[in-house]
């Protein structure tokens, strides 16, 4: 495919790249010089030395260039949204741009870091990565809209909400912040909940757009998923995909500069976790896809942990390991309700692949570990009376649902039992958020 400067596209994506070249050769420029010295304030200083005028050009580069690039974001996502590849590279080259500059700026307050030097010298790499291979595709694939339909914006954020599964990333920012108090052993400072569940949010919420993502031809099928915004058609793959990169690569950026490395990573792996692990591979390859992908939503509480105490330890390994056995008896639960649309969509679902009355078996034995599992950390003294008398009560209550599920049969317990064990892990960690506290 030969490339041309023929679309509108392709010409600002080009301006691009020597905008912040120019402003790369600039900043290497006012480094190696210390220019920076010779010149304060923000976004205009007063030169105090010839060099200085040097800091005040990389400024206003530095403004030019982002007015650029917010015009080639606009323009990719306006122009360009039927493109499966243009949108999700812009997205990518827009958040290195943005997260490049705020990791410079927190890192020397924070007295450069050995996570931040590093994420620094990452994205700069990538930002000129993502950069040379738009500039490439802009050529080839870039195509003049002049008449661009009209979108109905409120209807784009109500399905751009959709894509996140709002729902899902509530129940596990509680489940983080719920790591985060047990951690701290106290309610946390404002500034370290509030940067915590945002990048929480934003990662859960970056994940589920790239899971309906991978799923959208899969979710066609089924009655409960048709109407997601991908698989309806109300948003483009492309913009779906450029979504769920754009959450999940903020996030990251976020909690390495506003929270720590170790949270940071660890919300990272849980995307990868949910991402690759299982919607592409482990989702439609066996029956124990629910088993082994329940670790993805049992990552939120250790990142909570790990961002109240930059460690980890057995509490929150514990943590991880109550999520970890929820989550089968919670979804085989709804498979069980579900059953007809796994088998249309071809989901090897432990119902669909075993059986209803082994899966409600399952569901009882799961359920019997997962109280076990439970009640670990008192047994191991990690938490006390407040939480153990909770656990007890909440863990009878749960064993009652699934023995109803196996005892009894049929859909309506079952659904009784997917909507007990969502208020059920709820609860259980409110009550560890109140020991933590009250101890």
């Amino acid at each position: 495919m030969k490339y041309s400067l023929k679309s509108s596209f392709a010409r600002w994506v080009l301006a691009l790249f020597f905008a912040v070249l120019a402003l790369t050769v600039m900043g290497r420029i006012v480094a190696d010089t210390g220019a920076i010295a010779y010149c304060n304030g923000f976004p205009f200083c007063f030169p105090t030395h010839p060099l200085g005028w040097m800091k005040q050009a990389h400024i206003l580069l530095a403004g030019f260039a982002s007015i650029v690039m917010l015009v080639v974001f606009r323009k990719a996502w306006r122009e360009q949204r039927e493109q499966r590849i243009l949108p999700p590279l812009t997205t990518i080259l827009g958040v290195m741009f943005l997260g490049q500059a705020l990791v410079g700026a927190v890192q020397v307050t924070q007295s450069y870091p050995l996570h931040l030097v590093y994420l620094h010298q990452i994205t700069t790499i990538t930002l000129w990565i993502s950069l040379i291979l738009l500039v490439y595709a802009s050529g080839v694939l870039g195509v003049d809209y002049p008449d661009a339909p009209k979108l109905n914006f409120r209807q784009r954020m109500k399905d751009f909400f959709a894509l996140s599964k709002p729902l899902i990333v509530g129940l596990l920012l509680i489940t983080t912040y719920g790591g985060l108090v047990i951690g701290g052993k106290a309610w946390p400072p404002f500034s370290l909940t509030v940067w915590t569940l945002i990048g929480g949010a934003l990662a859960a919420g970056g994940s589920s757009a790239l899971n309906q993502y991978i799923d959208r031809e899969l979710d066609k099928n089924m009655q409960r998923t048709a109407k997601r915004p991908l698989a309806d058609g109300r948003l483009t793959d492309a913009e779906g995909l450029s979504f769920g990169i754009a959450l999940s690569l903020i996030s990251y950026y976020l909690l390495a500069c506003f929270v720590n490395g170790l949270a940071a990573l660890l919300s990272l792996a849980g995307i990868i976790y949910y991402v690759i692990l299982y919607s592409l591979w482990l989702k439609k390859a066996t029956v124990q896809n629910i088993v082994i992908g329940g670790g993805a939503g049992a990552i939120p509480p250790m990142v909570g942990y790990a961002a109240a105490t930059g460690t980890l330890d057995w509490t929150a390994w514990i943590l991880f390991a109550i999520i970890f056995m929820w989550t089968p008896p919670h979804f085989w639960a709804l498979a069980i309700v579900r059953q007809k649309d796994y088998e249309r969509a071809g989901v090897p679902m432990l119902p669909v692949v075993r059986g209803e009355m082994e899966t409600r078996k399952q569901i009882l034995i799961y359920t019997v570990e997962l109280v076990a599992v439970t009640l670990l950390l008192p047994i191991l003294n990690l938490a006390g009376n407040v939480y153990l008398v909770a656990s007890l009560i909440l863990g009878g209550a749960l064993l009652y649902a699934a023995w109803a599920v196996w005892k009894e049969g049929g859909n309506k317990v079952a659904w009784r039992m997917y909507k007990w064990s969502s208020s059920y892990l709820v609860f259980i960690f409110v009550a560890i958020m109140l020991d933590a506290v009250l101890r």
